[in-house]
């Protein structure tokens, strides 16, 4: 077999032995490829409200209904503009005067305060209110998704209201002196203590495919390093097919197959092919990958949904929070379980507070804390609700579920001019 010669790299010595004249040339340098331009994440747009007052109160349902009147009203004079373009602070002429005059219509400004071609600090704050009833960034300039919110017809927040008040109609529930509520499209948890929110938590709740449910539960135990049962559904319409394209997803997962007297099965012996493993219990060791992460509230109801932890909690940053299958993650889980377990004994130092949940983590070990009082827990879906007078909070229709008034609605409403 002849041998292979080797041609010495571009601009280096020759060779020994070669001639400089049969040497490979020198090459001029080439220029530096410029550095790729880093991936910007969009600006987060949504914002936890800070409004001290529930979501859900006892009078919420008249309150809304009240103000579903009000709207309708609007609707009835003839709505407001719906061509505001983008503008802020500085911005003067007739697109101001517009936007004063929406404003206006929906409450956000005074009669004295309507007109006007100039941009004051009046008209920045009724901006920044604006946003607040929308859970949007109080940032006092119109643009992105304060200028769609904006430009929402008022048929379409009459619709809102309307529909929200007709889900709220017959509620039971029992409003404790502390209790949680879940507003599923502000994607948000409100723990509520003597009538005010103590604490609100960014959540992460079901997608359109596997909505989370409106359900009303108390709160009981606080599971620490859970273990994870895999839902039948999600064996079905994930595992399987995933297991015939990755036989070892199973294990590097850490999920266990185990049978009805609960003796673990090797994946191997399940004919993926079909739906066998649906009539098995798929479970996954608790630890760092778990989905449900290190913390799980459990609130026993028929529909066995719940509240919990995550590994995956750079979600928490987006402002498109619709992504499980129906369980809610919470962000800031620690703060939240330490508020539900307040007054519950039993911790290191004889309660439980953020520190001590987290040693007691770290252990490793599955362990249940029962509440020394159990916690009403509601999930309501509120596309449009009302604290009392003024302007109304809205929130998107992500579930599509907002049809009393439906025949009224027209996103194609004439704009006011």
């Amino acid at each position: 077999m002849p041998q292979a010669t080797t041609t010495p790299a571009a601009g280096t010595d020759s060779a020994p032995g070669s001639s400089p004249s049969t040497a490979a040339p020198a090459l001029p340098a080439q220029p530096a490829a410029p550095p790729k331009p880093k991936k910007v994440a969009p600006p987060r747009e949504t914002a936890l409200s800070d409004d001290p007052r529930p979501t859900l109160q006892p009078d919420t349902f008249f309150a809304t209904a009240k103000a579903s009147e009000r709207y309708s009203a609007i609707v009835d004079a003839g709505g407001w503009p719906t061509d505001i373009a983008a503008i802020g602070p500085g911005t003067k002429g007739p697109a101001v005067a517009k936007l004063r005059k929406r404003l206006a219509i929906e409450g956000y400004l005074s009669g004295g305060e309507a007109s006007g071609l100039g941009w004051d600090n009046g008209l920045t704050t009724a901006v920044k209110h604006f946003q607040a009833g929308m859970g949007l960034r109080q940032t006092g300039i119109v643009s992105g998704a304060t200028l769609k919110a904006i430009n929402i017809p008022a048929r379409v927040r009459f619709n809102q209201l309307a529909s929200s008040a007709n889900r709220l109609a017959g509620l039971n529930f029992s409003f404790d002196e502390r209790y949680v509520v879940v507003n599923l499209p502000s994607t948000s948890v409100e723990a509520v203590e003597n009538g005010r929110v103590a604490h609100r938590y960014v959540a992460i709740v079901g997608d359109p495919e596997h909505p989370s449910p409106e359900i009303s539960a108390h709160i009981q135990v606080v599971n620490l390093n859970p273990t994870w049962t895999v839902p039948t559904s999600i064996i079905k319409k994930e595992i399987i097919p995933r297991m015939q394209r990755d036989p070892g997803y199973l294990t590097r997962a850490k999920i266990r197959i185990l049978d009805g007297q609960g003796k673990e099965i090797n994946p191997k012996s399940v004919n993926w092919s079909t739906e066998r493993a649906a009539n098995y219990t798929l479970r996954q060791d608790s630890g760092a990958g778990n989905s449900l992460g290190s913390i799980r509230i459990g609130m026993p109801n028929k529909l066995a949904v719940y509240m919990h932890d995550t590994p995956s909690k750079g979600l928490f940053g987006a402002d498109y929070r619709f992504l499980s299958h129906g369980c809610v993650r919470v962000q800031g889980v620690y703060d939240y379980a330490a508020w539900l377990l307040e007054g519950t004994g039993g911790g290191p130092s004889g309660g439980w507070d953020k520190a001590a949940l987290q040693d007691k983590i770290k252990e490793g070990a599955r362990y249940d804390i029962n509440l020394v009082k159990a916690v009403p827990v509601i999930w309501v879906y509120l596309t449009g609700w009302s604290n009392g007078e003024g302007p109304a909070n809205f929130r998107d229709d992500v579930y599509n579920v907002d049809n009393v008034g439906e025949a009224q609605v027209s996103a194609q409403a004439a704009p006011v001019r």
